[in-house]
């Protein structure tokens, strides 16, 4: 709709050991919208199932990391839960939708690897198109939370659309990303800092993994997938929409036993229409 009426927000929560903190409730939380308190409307601490989609480069820099790649993909499938659809976009030139016309998600383990395997790893890295075109898929998701998997090994050098524009429909949409940068030591196009920002952007997590670390990180992610917690607000109605139309986020957990807790969440949000920041953007052609 054209109004924002609530805002989900995707949060983990760890302690001083890295380890995750589970079991809090409503009242261990704060929300601070530009810089104001806000009510919790609504609070889950469960496994919800999620709609997720796997992001990979599939440039020609992959073709031997591929295989990890995707057995770290169907591993992570094989841990999801029973309801979690999933997805399939690879990217070189060009975007690619992994899974059969018609299959807009699935959670067949055979449909996923052959969309894995989709393609020769050829070509340029068009990075922002094809995550652009993934948190528009991930639009049409049936489960309430969302979540977007990308694997690359070089910065984007031929996408259309640009980092600002991606950053802008993170601010829009529900998603939470998690990133993965599998970088050669001598990669010129190796460009961590924009999978981290991205990441952070959403409320996810930048990995670094070596091909070895692929399968381990997968479980990684999906581990944290499952230990985070829903919190529910409404935007503050005294803030001039257009004036304001981003708004900052902070979360704060608190819990008896814990003298400090990190709390990841997404950093802010748009109360602009995710449909219409998407038709202002340059399409990429999609094979």
């Amino acid at each position: 709709t054209s109004d924002v009426e609530r805002v989900i927000l995707d949060v983990s929560v760890k302690d001083s050991t890295g380890g995750y903190v589970t079991g809090l409730q409503r009242q261990n939380f704060r929300i601070f919208e530009n810089g104001r308190l806000q009510p919790i409307t609504d609070f889950a601490n469960v496994d919800t199932p999620v709609s997720i989609g796997l992001v990979v480069d599939d440039s020609g820099s992959m073709g031997p990391k591929r295989p990890e790649v995707v057995t770290a993909g169907l591993a992570f499938a094989k841990e999801s839960n029973d309801k979690d659809e999933l997805f399939v976009v690879n990217f070189n030139n060009n975007v690619v939708y992994g899974l059969p016309p018609g299959v807009a998600f699935t959670d067949d383990v055979q449909l996923l690897r052959s969309a894995l395997y989709l393609g020769n790893p050829v070509g340029q890295t068009a990075l922002y198109d094809a995550i652009v075109f993934a948190l528009k898929h991930l639009q049409a998701g049936r489960q309430p939370k969302k979540t977007l998997i990308v694997v690359s090994d070089g910065g984007d050098n031929v996408s259309k659309a640009s980092l600002g524009n991606v950053l802008n429909l993170i601010d829009a949409s529900e998603a939470t990303i998690y990133t993965g940068g599998l970088f050669n030591p001598d990669d010129r196009d190796g460009n961590p800092r924009v999978l981290r920002r991205i990441a952070h952007a959403s409320g996810g997590e930048y990995f670094n993994p070596t091909i070895e670390q692929v399968v381990p990180t997968f479980h990684q992610i999906a581990k944290e997938i499952r230990n985070r917690y829903t919190i529910v607000f409404a935007p503050d109605p005294t803030l001039d929409r257009q004036k304001y139309p981003t708004r900052s986020l902070r979360v704060i957990a608190t819990a008896a036993g814990h003298k400090h807790l990190a709390v990841r969440c997404r950093t802010s949000y748009s109360l602009k229409p995710f449909a219409q920041l998407l038709a202002g953007l340059p399409e990429k052609r999609k094979n």
